[in-house]
């Protein structure tokens, strides 16, 4: 990558990747038509990124980065592309996730974002006030680019309790909650995946208010992260540890153990079926 570029404050983060790109395929001799069948994305797809008019797929930049033989360089650009695209108070949060040996969340809304399908978050996403296609895009991209943690040789245990009505809950329609469904379904298949499930009959009211995550780091006190209407609220404040430390610790008493839990979500892909 330029120095010049890289240093440069002025230039956004979609230019640079797609003057990277651009200079990687014409080092490599490769026109955008035969990038385009080498990666089976359309050139004008490929054009408008070049010219940092839209914003690149994970798949796409590491098809691109294969093809061009950049050694990791595009998709790294593509990290940090994402990065930008969070909002300036969620960056803390990212910092903080990626650290934590241990993540706890409680959601009664929606799914917990490091569980969503692509689908699934594009359509909570969409549902913001006033957003553009082209800000849910990127916010879907910085999404699942969250989720590679997992994809780490050590990666972090999460330990989710959500609640029953989130597998009930229509969003984006019958196949995406299918396809979500399914992929809590496989997520629990991983050693460093729990997730259970407080019945709806149960009428629990302690944290419905919003969801929340507690990180745990080596040597550091727990950082909690909350969620609000506006924006979410990053904080390693005793008191606001101790509160949502006792909240999950509520409604993860009232969740059933895992294997009902897998139970009730079975039946919801039923329903979804």
């Amino acid at each position: 990558m330029s120095i010049r570029r890289s240093n440069d404050p002025s230039v956004k983060s979609l230019t640079i990747f797609g003057d990277e790109l651009r200079e990687r395929r014409m080092r490599a001799q490769v026109t955008q038509q035969q990038l385009a069948d080498m990666t089976q994305f359309s050139r004008s797809l490929l054009a408008f990124i070049e010219r940092g008019e839209r914003t690149p797929s994970r798949n796409l930049a590491q098809r691109c980065d294969d093809a061009l033989r950049a050694d990791g360089e595009l998709l790294h650009l593509w990290t940090q592309l994402t990065r930008d695209a969070s909002p300036r108070w969620f960056r803390t949060w990212l910092e903080v996730e990626e650290e934590a040996h241990t993540l706890h969340t409680w959601q009664p809304l929606v799914i917990p974002g490091l569980l969503q399908t692509e689908d699934y978050a594009r359509a909570v996403i969409r549902g913001e006030a006033g957003i553009t296609t082209t800000q849910v895009e990127k916010a879907v991209n910085a999404r699942l680019e969250r989720q590679q943690i997992f994809a780490r040789e050590a990666p972090p245990m999460l330990w989710a309790v959500i609640d029953e009505g989130v597998l009930h809950r229509p969003i984006g329609g019958r196949t995406i909650m299918r396809n979500q469904v399914r992929r809590l379904l496989d997520a629990i298949e991983s050693p460093h995946i729990g997730i259970q499930v407080v019945p709806t009959t149960l009428g629990i009211t302690t944290g419905l208010l919003g969801g929340f995550v507690i990180a745990q780091m080596p040597d550091t006190p727990d950082t909690v992260y909350i969620e609000s209407a506006t924006h979410g609220h990053v904080s390693t404040r005793p008191e606001d540890v101790k509160v949502i430390q006792s909240s999950y610790d509520t409604v993860r008493a009232e969740a059933q153990p895992q294997p009902h839990s897998i139970e009730l979500i079975r039946e919801a892909e039923k329903r979804w079926t």
